[in-house]
């Protein structure tokens, strides 16, 4: 008889372990929001701590099924990690194809989003220093130009306003010198009640907005590379979760096919008694 074995591939094992850790940051996330000091605005996209919590845990989850399921040869789960695979795929692709044919809308929207997060800069220590380092990375101020940090309370550029960052911009705005080894903190202050050309001396008027379109439009090639790697990578997962789950079909209908051969040999066998004469008929 032939023997078959269901054995959990190791290789698919790692594969689906490794990828789901390598996008798990929920940990980081959960740190960031419980060293937080004060309280935060918890919306999902001006919260980066809460952003981190929510993915990372979905992503474990999600490659939690196609581990496990591999391991103990779960049909169900794998093709429960096989759907939701195809399901994000799809989403992934669909969303470029509309950000590709609606591109004011998306860029309208993403307007108002960079508006919100400043609005609330000062809030959430997190966005705070996540738009420091944008405006620090990318040589930008504000979203469409360094005025726009009038949207904020604590920069808004009005007589009535105590605050003594009125009518200035965040330091991560400021044009660094060279030799500057000390970090001047206070570089922003007045600077948009000085026209485009005068501030331009001391900080950054162009807007991360159009800074970051710039930015991916030089760099086709790389924002191409990584769209391709990450989806490359998710067909990858989904060819070994539907090649696992047609290899476990294949054996489990192996096995029954072996125990229906078996049962039919063994209805067709002879039984004898231990002591039996075969030489009766002979005499």
């Amino acid at each position: 008889m032939e023997t078959v074995s269901i054995a959990p591939s190791k290789e698919n094992n790692s594969l689906f372990l490794s990828a789901g850790c390598e996008r798990c940051p929920h940990s980081g996330g959960i740190y960031a929001k419980i060293a937080k000091e004060k309280d935060v605005v918890d919306t999902l996209t001006l919260d980066p701590a809460l952003l981190l919590i929510v993915v990372g845990s979905i992503m474990f989850l999600v490659t939690f099924l196609g581990c496990f399921g591999a391991l103990r040869n779960a049909t169900c789960l794998l093709k429960t990690f096989l759907g939701i695979l195809v399901a994000v795929l799809l989403l992934q692709i669909a969303a470029g194809v509309v950000g590709y044919l609606f591109t004011d809308m998306v860029m309208e929207r993403t307007e108002k989003l960079m508006m919100k997060a400043i609005f609330r800069y000062r809030e959430d220590q997190d966005l705070e220093n996540a738009i420091d380092f944008i405006q620090k990375k990318f040589q930008c101020c504000g979203v469409e130009s360094y005025k726009d940090w009038s949207q904020n309370a604590y920069f808004e550029c009005s007589d009535t306003n105590p605050s003594l960052e009125a009518c200035g911009v965040p330091f991560s705005c400021c044009v660094h010198l060279q030799n500057q080894t000390v970090l001047n903190t206070m570089c922003g202050y007045g600077m948009q009640q000085l026209d485009k050309h005068s501030a331009a001396q001391d900080v950054f008027t162009i807007g991360c907005l159009e800074k970051i379109v710039w930015w991916a439009k030089n760099n086709l090639l790389l924002v191409a590379g990584l769209t391709g790697g990450l989806l490359l990578l998710e067909v990858c997962m989904i060819c070994l979760a539907a090649a696992q789950i047609s290899r476990i079909k294949k054996v489990q209908r192996l096995k029954e096919q072996n125990a229906a051969r078996g049962s039919s040999e063994r209805k067709d066998s002879y039984w004898y008694p231990a002591f039996a004469d075969f030489d009766d008929n002979e005499t």
